[in-house]
């Protein structure tokens, strides 16, 4: 056990944080260690009762916050943030336990996740406004930012700290207060977030943290209060067109980052080995569970022997184990839901007429692992490449043109990211603008960066997080027409 995780457990902040004070839950969730299926903690859960006392909390707190000076709102996050870095090993080791997630990506989500607390730390004190004449010359047109209001976060558990730093970063700076529900099956990593935002000075009642489980009426009550303004979640785009929905009857203020379909391009002028270590990255960072994570990995026809055996290579040889040994390339996956449905996928595409380069096996021992996977001999149409696969299996399809490749990567309903590997920097420019994706790698399998706009078109999203939009999704333009 982590000294993080002892550190929760002995000070009872395995429970609800509301108004500033830790509480029971009307009940509570297991969260369970996918390595090893064993329990790790019980966490206290909300009913609508409890979701009540966190909105009023919020209320309580909201017109001071948002009064708050912004230089004040700055520390408290930039301490966050060096609190974090001072603990960054711990949080990462509570991180691998509950999530699965191999050490180093562990670490390097805690780092990432950090980040968006300075970042945003640095754009609390920027927000502004504008005075202009109008064209009539009849008045000046005066507009400034004002936060939403009191927001609900809603975050995933493939990323435990760095999607409620991405929320609760750009919420605070812009002066909103928030409650912030994170995923039943890693509840402890936000927890210990909060835990750090206390010791920075963090008044009470303005992150309220709220476990539930997803079918709990704590949701529903929360976005059915006329107190509520802004709802941000990230998850699957299934729930959140639910949430959409749900936002509509109030006309909240939404963000939502949901599921991808990344194609993963490699034209026949490209560097291979550039682009396997471009594709190791963009699949297998967090064993392949991001909506970033490359799931068609599409070859010109010239190379394909080449990429496919290269890759199988790179993938064959990652280590697989528990996350707590440092030397671990791949974890298990979140639970064994999640490592059943990878395994149906494989199998539904060999039964397409799909090959098993590598791979495609459950281990023989405790834990939801699953093998790092090659497929090769897949087909445009075949199922599997229409489906977020959340896993370490890469399918490889090949095409002859340009045209081709556009055309199979744009067909699908979400557009999150793409992924594009030439060595004709004009190709790759004129490919890129032409993807139906909120994003783009270019010769690069990683592009999340807490000072880059993050989303997507199509199914997989409304609005932006991170850079200089993030902050922009917690506020409201107000125009003032004057003379003077």
């Amino acid at each position: 056990m982590t000294t993080m995780l002892n550190t929760l457990i002995d000070e009872g902040k395995t429970g609800l944080f509301i108004g500033g004070e830790w509480q029971d839950g009307s009940s509570s969730i297991d969260v369970i260690d996918p390595a090893t299926e064993d329990l790790l903690a019980a966490v206290g859960a909300a009913n609508a009762v409890e979701a009540n006392q966190a909105l009023d909390a919020a209320a309580d707190s909201a017109a001071s916050w948002a009064a708050t000076a912004p230089r004040q709102r700055a520390e408290i996050l930039r301490k966050t943030f060096e609190l974090m870095i001072e603990h960054e090993e711990a949080i990462a080791e509570l991180i691998v336990l509950e999530n699965g997630k191999a050490f180093p990506d562990a670490l390097g989500e805690t780092r990432y996740a950090a980040e968006f607390f300075r970042w945003f730390s640095e754009e609390a004190v920027r927000i502004g406004g504008e005075v202009r004449l109008a064209p009539a010359g009849d008045k000046r047109i005066m507009t400034m930012s004002q936060p939403v209001g009191i927001s609900v976060l809603i975050t995933p558990w493939n990323f435990p700290a760095a999607m409620a730093t991405r929320k609760l970063g750009p919420a605070l700076a812009a002066g909103c207060t928030t409650i912030l529900k994170p995923a039943s099956d890693t509840p402890l990593t936000t927890l210990a977030i909060v835990h750090l935002m206390q010791q920075a000075g963090l008044p009470a009642g303005v992150v309220n943290i709220m476990s539930a489980r997803g079918s709990s009426d704590a949701v529903d009550t929360l976005l059915s209060d006329s107190r509520v303004r802004k709802l941000s979640f990230t998850g699957s785009t299934a729930v959140g067109r639910m949430l959409l929905a749900k936002a509509a009857d109030q006309v909240l203020k939404t963000s939502m980052e949901l599921g991808g379909n990344a194609p993963f391009i490699v034209f026949d002028d490209a560097d291979i080995d550039d682009a396997i270590a471009g594709a190791m990255v963009a699949k297998m960072r967090n064993a392949g569970e991001a909506c970033t994570a490359a799931n068609r990995i599409m070859v010109h026809e010239s190379i394909a022997k080449e990429f496919t055996d290269k890759l199988s290579s790179a993938m064959s040889s990652l280590k697989m184990g528990p996350g707590i040994d440092r030397s671990t390339q791949v974890g298990p996956m979140v639970n064994r839901k999640s490592r059943d449905e990878i395994a149906e996928l494989v199998e539904l595409a060999t039964n397409d007429g799909a090959k098993v380069v590598t791979g495609g096996t459950i281990p023989d021992h405790k834990g939801f692992f699953y093998a790092p996977t090659v497929l090769n001999n897949v087909k445009p149409g075949d199922a599997i490449l229409k489906t977020e696969i959340f896993g370490p299996v890469a399918p490889v399809v090949t095409f002859n043109t340009d045209d081709e490749a556009i055309a199979m990567a744009n067909d699908t309903e979400y557009g999150l990211i793409s992924y594009i590997y030439t060595g004709d920097l004009s190709r790759g420019l004129r490919v890129s603008e032409a993807m139906e994706s909120g994003m783009v790698g270019l010769n690069r399998g990683l592009v999340s960066d807490p000072a880059a706009p993050f989303g997507g078109f199509k199914q997989s999203g409304v609005g932006r997080e991170g850079g200089f939009e993030g902050i922009h999704e917690f506020l409201e333009t107000k125009y003032i027409a004057v003379n003077w």
